[in-house]
């Protein structure tokens, strides 16, 4: 006789798998500077660094002068920015620059 395995009441937990890249765009109105995808990116708001992975929450935020870090297949890909705008949402990152 097989074993029930669930009792009432409870669920079986279910593993969501993360996807592997995000994808990304920087740009400013009149150029655009890298539009694929990535494995993260870093930047700097008025808290601090920080960095966006794949399976990260919807999240907006101003960013500072700094070099915004792009990671594709093993390589860092480096921007220098004044400022600029991030609005991550379902593991799609836009930068938007010079606003």
């Amino acid at each position: 006789m097989a074993k029930k395995t669930e009792e009432k009441g409870e669920k079986k937990s279910e593993k969501k798998e993360l996807p592997k890249d995000l994808t990304v765009k920087l740009y400013s109105p009149y150029k655009v500077y890298f539009n694929d995808t990535a494995q993260s990116v870093s930047a700097l708001n008025q808290t601090g660094p920080f960095d966006i992975l794949p399976g990260h929450h919807n999240f907006m935020t101003l960013l500072e002068k700094c070099e915004v870090v792009i990671r594709q297949n093993g390589q860092e890909l480096k921007f220098k920015i004044s400022r600029g705008i991030m609005h991550v949402k379902k593991n799609s990152v836009t930068i938007f620059l010079d606003v």
